[in-house]
């Protein structure tokens, strides 16, 4: 049944923003008072901060992003979700096996003993692919330090493989990530394997769960974000050209990692179904708030397709599928 819901997300309260819990993460402390007025639609962050990640850690929210501002991976922290300082650079220094200026959509994930591990897309030096690499750190803003001497995804034969996240099924890591099969004619595969305790290494060969199929999608399916959501899983998934109207955000639900997953027919959102209020919006991740409240973090362009900004949207759960709250 479709949600009649539809309050628009003209402001969020302190109270409608505490007690957040993000896959990998403990419960936020209370939140201090946001600013008095967003307007619906509007970035919360106005700069280019594509493919964003959020990591709340002790009441405080890091989100993570494509590298810009001669920045490898941005970062920036918040209290309310709505007020974000833009701190330095997450990942400054990068090993001579990677080539530089395509460091893209990273995740960070917190260990069980309070460690921070970075998952990152960068350009492998050979094969030169857009590939996987590793990084860590004991603090959520950084630095990271990049782990090992080679990238932890890298299937040549797939195109590479970009847009890592994690997910923890049965107190077990998964990481999750595409492979880049467009780059050179070829199926987009979301994958999964399961990460070692410290998160630096896969210990399983990797699966394949979902692909491009549905006209709207185009060639290709990508940035997966998958959550626990009762006894089943949910993944959210970016899909079509990044750079215009037609990316947009799907869904797929399953009763286990692998499978068989069904996805909801078209995109649960887009340009079209916000009414235009997002342009191509994607890169998205699900902040859930154990109070009953849900919200989606994803990037979307200005109206000048110039750059694509942060933005933080509430979230109505339609059966097992999250959707974003439009206004009338």
């Amino acid at each position: 049944m479709k949600s009649t819901r539809r309050a628009a997300l003209a402001w969020v309260s302190a109270a409608t923003l505490t007690a957040f819990a993000v896959t990998g993460c403990t419960a936020a402390a209370e939140q201090s008072a946001p600013p008095a007025l967003v307007t619906a639609g509007a970035p919360v962050l106005n700069v280019n901060f594509a493919d964003p990640d959020v990591v709340e850690v002790d009441g405080t929210y890091f989100a993570y992003a494509t590298n810009d501002s001669n920045r490898n991976v941005q970062v920036a922290s918040s209290t309310d979700l709505l007020d974000w300082k833009v701190l330095p650079d997450a990942l400054p220094e990068l090993p001579s096996w990677i080539i530089p200026g395509k460091t893209w959509a990273p995740e960070v994930t917190r260990l069980t003993d309070d460690s921070f591990v970075m998952y990152f897309t960068a350009t492998n030096f050979a094969p030169t692919l857009q590939c996987i690499g590793v990084a860590t750190a004991t603090d959520p803003a950084g630095p990271f330090t990049v782990q090992g001497d080679a990238m932890i995804v890298c299937p040549e034969d797939q195109g590479g493989a970009i847009d890592a996240s994690t997910v923890v099924i049965d107190d077990v890591l998964y990481l999750v990530w595409k492979n880049d099969g467009n780059c050179c004619e070829l199926d987009t595969w979301i994958q999964a394997a399961t990460l070692s305790p410290n998160g630096r290494s896969l210990t399983s060969d990797p699966i394949r769960i979902l692909k491009q199929t549905e006209d709207w999608e185009g060639n290709l399916i990508e940035a997966p974000t998958i959550v626990a959501r009762g006894s089943g899983l949910v993944m959210l998934y970016s899909a079509n050209s990044y750079g215009d109207d037609q990316y947009a955000v799907g869904a797929a639900t399953a009763a286990s990692i692998d499978g068989p997953w069904t996805k909801e027919i078209g995109p649960i959102l887009s340009t079209d179904t916000s009414g235009g209020l997002y342009r191509g919006p994607g890169g998205q991740d699900l902040v859930m708030d154990v109070g009953g409240k849900d919200y989606i973090v994803f990037h979307a362009w200005d109206k000048d397709y110039t750059y694509r900004a942060l933005h933080v949207a509430e979230a109505d759960w339609d059966a097992d599928i999250p959707r974003v709250v439009i206004p009338d």
